[in-house]
């Protein structure tokens, strides 16, 4: 997702059709989880911490390990 798709997709999730800002919306979010995701990889790439992530991200270590921490992301690593 580039920027300027960002900044379409946000016009248009402010926007005054509501089923195209909910299509937007949900559009934003997946691009969102797909950046989370990347950045969660990079920084255990990295060797951060789970608690460190946590805190960037404002939640717990357990919640960020139950999201990211199975072997999807990482190949079974813990």
């Amino acid at each position: 997702m580039t920027g300027g798709d960002l900044m379409s997709l946000v016009a248009t999730a402010e926007g005054d059709d509501p089923l195209r800002a909910l299509r937007a919306s949900a559009e934003l979010r997946r691009g969102v989880e797909r950046l989370e995701a990347v950045q969660v990889r990079r920084a255990r790439a990295r060797g951060m911490s789970w608690v460190l992530i946590a805190e960037a991200l404002g939640v717990t270590k357990q919640a960020v390990h139950k999201k990211y921490g199975g072997r999807r992301l990482f190949g079974g690593e813990r």
